[in-house]
């Protein structure tokens, strides 16, 4: 345990930080996980939650909370799941 007032300090910022952190990544995993829950429904809502998802990852990697990189290629990677499964092959 710290005995400097401002390493005390550091030590209940870095707390509660990571309490919010941990927040906006397990908001982050639901609407990610609401995506791939309405690709078995109709495509409005797909696409409404692929929208939702997206705009989740970019918040995330704007706040720092994931790296940019890693938001890129979740969004294509549910892009892709999307497109998998409403685009009509003939």
């Amino acid at each position: 345990m710290p005995n400097i007032k401002s390493a005390i300090k550091r030590v209940e910022l870095a707390k509660v930080r990571t309490i919010k952190n941990a927040a906006a990544k397990s908001t982050l995993k639901t609407a990610i996980r609401r995506f791939e829950e309405s690709l078995t429904s109709d495509q409005e809502a797909a696409t409404l939650a692929l929208r939702k998802a997206s705009r989740a990852l970019d918040k995330a990697s704007a706040k720092g909370l994931i790296h940019k990189n890693k938001a890129a290629r979740k969004k294509s990677r549910l892009t892709k799941k999307f497109a998998k499964v409403f685009t009509k092959v003939s």
